[in-house]
């Protein structure tokens, strides 16, 4: 690919832009330590309610803001045309310019997707993938799984006077045409996206107020489903795998971990008891732990030594 770019320093403090493939791609940069990418979810919501100050203390996370979501970072297909093969080649691209020899990868949601696909087919860049809160297919099966558990949050949450608003946001989600449809919808789900939202509100609320979406079609330039089943690839899986998700997850739920985790061949498994869908704001501390960990654990040797983010060897 044809880029540039305005930094000396790739993993400096802050915000850096360069050009690649005539786009313009974003990533921004936060904490020390080891490299930890990060792609957000979606496809469509803007990558900051992905800051984790909480791993920030102990690795160099690199959150790349996904193109699509920028009006100057658009496809000329938009808002067809954003498939995983072409986040997995902005990825490698990004990940190339960083300058280190392995880095690992966190995908949250539809990020976890994209996060599977760098793993299978471009593994030679990672030491290890966090897939959180993902899934191997998706389709009517995946479908019908989130139907039945947001099934079981309305009959949880059935007399409390936030569910018509949750439920008719779910409702709307297949009619979304427009940027401002998309947020909305983002927004109005967002209840069910924790393990107790309405019982935490006046902590969870300001997530809620600043999520941004851009609408984002999850076709192909041709308008063909960007549909995936890693089911079979998966169990050739040799990069390190940690999988996360929440207890109480509505979209890519505890069964989909396990599946995930069943699948990879020596993965890891973390289930937060606590937490929905989003379990770096609900339980950061053992969120940023189970990952600190696994980073340490797998990262690649250098000096003649693994050390962790605190400078020792791992015991």
């Amino acid at each position: 690919m044809n880029s540039s770019t305005t930094h000396a320093d790739p993993l400096s403090p802050g915000t850096h832009t360069y050009i690649v493939a005539g786009l313009v791609q974003r990533y921004h940069v936060h904490g020390r330590g080891p490299v930890c990418v990060a792609h957000s979810g979606g496809p469509g919501i803007f990558w900051d309610y992905m800051r984790m100050p909480a791993l920030e203390e102990h690795l160099t996370m690199v959150y790349i803001e996904p193109i699509g979501t920028a009006k100057d970072n658009h496809l000329p297909s938009h808002p067809h045309g954003y498939t995983r093969e072409r986040y997995s080649s902005l990825l490698r691209e990004l990940i190339t310019r960083l300058g280190v020899p392995k880095a690992h990868l966190l995908g949250h949601s539809h990020g976890a997707f994209v996060a599977a696909y760098h793993a299978l087919y471009c593994s030679e860049q990672l030491a290890g993938v966090v897939l959180y809160e993902g899934a191997p297919v998706t389709g009517p099966e995946h479908g019908a799984e989130a139907g039945r558990m947001v099934e079981a949050f309305a009959a949880k949450h059935a007399h409390h006077p936030g569910l018509p608003g949750v439920l008719a946001a779910f409702g709307a989600m297949s009619g979304i045409c427009n940027d401002e449809q998309a947020e909305a919808v983002a927004k109005g789900v967002l209840p069910s996206y924790f393990a107790d939202f309405w019982g935490n509100e006046e902590r969870y609320g300001p997530l809620r107020g600043a999520i941004r979406a851009t609408y984002i079609s999850g076709l192909e330039e041709d308008l063909v489903p960007d549909t995936v089943d890693d089911r079979a690839a998966l169990k050739d899986l040799r990069v390190p795998a940690l999988v996360i998700v929440g207890r109480h997850d509505v979209i890519c739920g505890v069964r989909w971990g396990l599946e995930l985790a069943e699948l990879i061949p020596d993965s890891r498994l973390l289930i937060l008891e606590n937490s929905g869908h989003l379990g770096h704001v609900e339980e950061p501390e053992l969120f940023a732990d189970a990952v600190r960990r696994f980073v340490a654990e797998t990262a690649v040797p250098q000096d003649g030594a693994v050390e962790d983010s605190t400078g020792q060897a791992p015991r």
